[in-house]
């Protein structure tokens, strides 16, 4: 980028191709991130925060307690 910013990167949802700023519009994106790498792992983040989400006891409303 000319303006002196660090370029940041987007994971496109619908084509499943990272790509830079002025890219798809931002609601068919994960992002941003700060390398092309982080990027490119938007989905397995995705479902690892899922996971962890799904395994937390202060947000697991599927079990009723005793």
């Amino acid at each position: 980028m000319s303006n002196g910013e660090s370029e940041r990167w987007w994971f496109n949802l619908k084509t499943h191709e990272v790509e830079p700023d002025d890219g798809a519009r931002n609601a068919d994106r994960l992002g941003p991130y700060d390398t092309r790498e982080e990027a490119a792992r938007a989905l397995d983040k995705v479902a690892e925060r899922n996971e962890a989400w799904d395994n937390d006891p202060d947000w697991n409303d599927d079990k009723l307690e005793d």
